[in-house]
């Protein structure tokens, strides 16, 4: 697959307001760690290979295992995470697929029951930033370095 354009350099002030959003979620007070995980589920829906490489990769940085890693694309089914990240999963899945799930009410008293209201806005800030560097990362063609 080739890249079809570099999207830095074409809008570098675009993605500078995204890097800015997302340097500015991780100032919000969530967890690094679960904001890899979510990072890397949400990839892995939209299948964008260029960010599941990346969030993988970050993920193990900041200490995540090799088993959890794996386990990411069927959380649901694995006893291997806590119940604030399966909550933060789930309400990652229902906002990346809103046009299909349209966020329900399970997932949201899920999520409730494990985040403030400031850290629920800032876990969807953060799936809704994620998921627009896949598209534009899918869109675009970035491409992976062997």
């Amino acid at each position: 697959m080739e890249q079809r354009l570099d999207f830095y350099q074409a809008s570098p002030e675009a993605i500078k307001a995204l890097i800015a959003l997302e340097v500015a979620i991780g100032k919000l007070g969530l967890e690094p760690s679960l904001l890899e995980l979510v990072k890397l589920r949400a990839s892995q829906i939209n299948g964008c290979a260029y960010c599941v490489d990346l969030h993988t990769s970050d993920a193990r940085k900041k200490g995540e295992t090799e088993r959890r890693l794996y386990a990411v694309c069927v959380w649901s089914e694995t006893p291997f995470f806590t119940p604030r990240e399966r909550a933060a999963l789930a309400w990652t899945e229902a906002i990346t697929r809103v046009a299909d799930t349209h966020a329900p009410d399970t997932h949201y008293e899920l999520l409730r029951a494990e985040f403030s209201d400031s850290e629920m806005v800032a876990l969807t800030m953060a799936v809704g930033v994620i998921n627009t560097w896949n598209r534009i990362s899918i869109g675009f063609r970035k491409t992976l370095t062997a």
